[in-house]
């Protein structure tokens, strides 16, 4: 089935899941790629897969301190129940140090020293400790003999990787954890997909810079630094171009800026009905546009549209700041993973009410919800607080954001909703 493009849907109410299919229709896939040094990958989107060269451990080794022997078990080399008796002494016959492996083969009866990451000689099979042995000169004791089990403390070959597997798709996402496995695996840099660059501003003769100073009528800009946010939290680089006044020739030069060095330009306002025919001039110089009405609580108005030759998207989001940042998880999310070709979905998980969440048939509603865990590992969530789509107070409370479908006539305590997780710094 075609998508509609988002200039031919009309002027009816849209659904949410419409809206969004259609606007992803204004990019054409991800964008082209760079290599980077891994110091400076976190947060990047891998561009190609990366497969592993070699075995990770790269050998056998010891997971802790303490000695390295053969112990019997019921299949050699594997931990298991003893399989005869042990020698009440061990005699200790060298060391292995990390970098510095011991040479030789342990003979039975014999034992080394062995420090973490040092690797296994050969005719050894288990580490036990050193907290669990009494070494006196090159004789060996082993205190509580019936809890050491073959195989125990013993990293092997491979086991985090082996040479030739897949150690990340591409579309992955680069986080700490992959920074270090990628570390792991000898990788000096990367290719990764280019930083959508988007243009953001702000729009009215309000809304004024935070520091300035504040009449009577004075909105300060929270939208702006909110979509800063949400956009460097999203892979994107952003280019911020401040706040455009309530003139048509402004917010043309603004627009034209923006579309001669963005991948995507975003502003914040003058959508709602009266500002209206304002932005759909301004853009209409220079490209296309078409205002909706989206069955969606907080954020109904919203522009879609392209800007100059290069047809470059612009979305146009409402005002309000928590209708702004709602609509661009649901909407502008969707075009960032696309344009950096993020291969795994968004985390959607379910989860118990714990309040009521208003909504209606008919309506997408996102309400801002803040998650608990019963006894039974159940997640379980509750409103914030007051919902209004200018109170931003509620958003900082909230680590989440509750889904109350257009199925859905509110959704009571005890009912099932679905909830998408917000980032949040640890």
């Amino acid at each position: 089935m075609t998508t509609l493009s988002c200039f031919e849907l009309g002027e009816r109410m849209l659904s949410v899941s419409e809206a969004r299919a259609s606007l992803l229709t204004l990019v054409s896939g991800p964008l082209a790629t760079e290599k980077v040094a891994l110091v400076h990958a976190h947060g990047r989107v891998l561009a190609e897969a990366v497969v592993a060269a070699f075995d990770v451990p790269g050998h056998t080794n010891a997971a802790m301190d303490g000695i390295a022997l053969n112990w019997p078990c019921a299949e050699e080399g594997v931990g298991g129940p003893l399989a005869g008796e042990s020698p009440a002494e061990w005699r200790l016959v060298g060391q292995a140090l990390a970098g510095q492996p011991w040479q030789g083969r342990l003979g039975p009866g014999e034992c080394i020293s062995i420090t973490t990451g040092a690797p296994l000689p050969e005719g050894a099979n288990t580490v036990i400790m050193q907290e669990q042995v009494t070494i006196s000169g090159d004789q060996v004791n082993i205190d509580s003999a019936d809890r050491v089990k073959g195989g125990q403390h013993v990293r092997m070959a491979g086991e985090d990787i082996t040479r030739g597997q897949v150690a990340l798709e591409a579309g992955s996402r680069i986080d700490a954890a992959a920074l270090g496995f990628l570390a792991s695996l000898g990788q000096a840099d990367v290719t990764v997909r280019c930083r959508p660059r988007v243009a953001v501003f702000s729009t009215g003769d309000e809304v004024t810079a935070p520091g300035d100073g504040r009449d009577a009528a004075a909105i300060y800009d929270a939208n702006r630094y909110s979509l800063i946010g949400l956009l460097q939290e999203h892979g994107a680089e952003v280019m911020d171009l401040g706040i455009v006044r309530d003139d048509d020739n402004a917010l043309v030069a603004r627009l034209t800026e923006a579309a001669e060095v963005a991948d995507l330009v975003i502003s914040s306002g003058g959508v709602s009905v009266g500002q209206a025919d304002y932005t759909k001039a301004a853009v209409e110089s220079m490209g296309r546009l078409t205002l909706w009405r989206i069955a969606l609580r907080p954020g109904r108005p919203m522009a879609c549209g392209t800007l100059g030759e290069q047809q470059v998207p612009f979305l146009g989001l409402p005002g309000n700041p928590v209708a702004c940042m709602v609509t661009f998880l649901c909407f502008v999310a969707p075009l960032l993973r696309v344009m950096l070709g993020i291969s795994q979905a968004p985390l959607r998980q379910r989860a118990v009410a714990d309040g009521r969440f208003n909504s209606r048939l008919g309506r997408t509603d996102f309400c801002r919800g803040r998650l608990s865990c019963d006894e039974d590992g159940r997640l379980h969530v509750m409103p914030t607080g007051a919902q209004g789509s200018g109170i931003l107070s509620s958003m900082v409370a909230a680590d989440c954001l509750v889904e109350v479908g257009d199925d859905m006539e509110n959704a009571n305590p005890g009912d099932t909703v679905t909830i998408h997780p917000l980032f949040r710094f640890p």
